[in-house]
């Protein structure tokens, strides 16, 4: 099978181009299991039924099996899943009621391994934030969702609340909401700062629209709570915010970088410190991911950045503005490498990028070694330019 096609340009061209990079092979699983010095999640993305008879914009067709099998994937390779997150479209096209159907079904798949490391997103997307919404109705919507998840037996991702964005009127709000909430959870959570260029409606989070101002009240909120924090995912793609927050935070509570431009940095960490992770990008990266963070517990630092070095371009790419919509591309390149076999998502979310982007993607994706089959990924890329009329 070929590896040559044609691929547009931004200005328009088509040109030539060969996927020419061997895959990077992730290395097999150790009898022991993996042993990791970083504790890594990867937040997974959802696998739709392309052949459900159903209206595809309104209603949920979800793939159990392949979504499942990824997971099973992830696992293998000695990641942790992140479920429920924003990487499974929750809140663009992935409900309350779906992201429970999800859970239930990770959570049994998970309960059949013991190298399962797996934790949920609770939050508030089942109550619509409005003018009558009141801090109580966020309380009470916060323990709905934990009720559920608790009860599954799964850990928990506290996710951030587009309903307290909307109705907080101080940060005062929100420390009600997380002393509140904080106070009633039987394990230690992940706290979830999801910035504004991932969730527009997420904006002044924390009581104020200027990052460092709202990382006080985090700060102080997560610390007076260190017992019930197991740690705080920071989504911001700033990694000198990432780094301050670090630095402040309790001892005992890790931070885990959601910065998909910055990520090999932070988890390499400095003199003071170092980020664990929790990253959309991981999904699609994910031999890579375990292949460096093996290098990292080896003491190697230059094969770690040697390995992820690559993929970064490739991250800043899929994670490009509009932010929210690297959704595309992660599952794109889950369609180029054989995890699925088509290339569609909850909402229609699949025309959410150019075929300008997808290619570029595809470029970088070969440059960064995470096209696990080059003949395979090239025939699926032709496949998607014919439709815009490119053969």
């Amino acid at each position: 099978m070929t590896k040559n096609l044609r691929l547009p340009t931004a200005n328009g061209a088509i040109v030539p181009f060969t996927a020419a990079n061997e895959p990077l092979i992730a290395p097999a699983k150790p009898a022991g299991g993996h042993h990791f010095n970083r504790v890594a999640y990867a937040a997974a993305h959802i696998v739709v039924d392309a052949l459900a008879d159903n209206d595809p914009w309104l209603d949920r067709n979800i793939d159990w099996e392949r979504t499942i099998a990824f997971r099973e994937y992830l696992w293998g390779l000695g990641l942790g899943v992140a479920e429920a997150m924003d990487t499974a479209q929750r809140g663009m096209g992935l409900d309350w009621a779906g992201a429970k159907e999800l859970i239930a079904h990770a959570q049994s798949a998970a309960r059949g391994r013991p190298d399962a490391v797996i934790a949920y997103g609770a939050g508030t997307d089942h109550l619509q934030p409005g003018p009558d919404v009141t801090i109580d109705d966020v309380i009470a919507a916060y323990e709905e969702q934990i009720g559920y998840v608790e009860g599954q037996g799964g850990r928990i991702i506290l996710m951030a609340s587009r309903a307290l964005a909307a109705a907080a009127r101080s940060p005062d709000d929100y420390v009600r909401v997380y002393d509140r909430i904080l106070g009633q959870v039987k394990e230690p959570v992940m706290i979830h700062w999801l910035g504004s260029m991932f969730d527009p409606a997420l904006a002044g989070y924390w009581g104020s629209a200027d990052d460092m101002q709202a990382m006080e009240t985090a700060v102080a909120i997560i610390n007076q709570n260190a017992a019930k924090v197991d740690g705080v995912k920071i989504s911001l793609l700033s990694a000198e915010k990432e780094i301050v927050m670090r630095r402040r935070l309790d001892p005992a509570v890790k931070m885990y970088t959601g910065d998909d431009f910055n990520y090999a940095e932070l988890i390499a960490g400095d003199e003071q410190g170092y980020s664990h992770a929790l990253l959309g990008i991981f999904d699609a990266i994910a031999p890579a991911a375990s292949a460096a963070l093996t290098k990292l517990a080896q003491n190697d630092l230059d094969a770690f950045h040697a390995i992820l070095a690559p993929t970064v371009p490739l991250s800043r790419h899929i994670f490009k503005a509009p932010t929210r919509f690297y959704k595309t591309g992660v599952v794109f390149l889950a369609y180029l490498n054989g995890f699925q076999d088509h290339f569609q998502m909850l909402g229609g979310q699949q025309s959410a990028r150019s075929i300008q982007h997808l290619s570029e993607l595809f470029r970088l994706a070969d440059t960064a070694r995470i096209l696990r089959d080059p003949d395979l990924a090239t025939y699926r890329m032709k496949a998607i330019l014919a439709t815009v009329g490119i053969d």
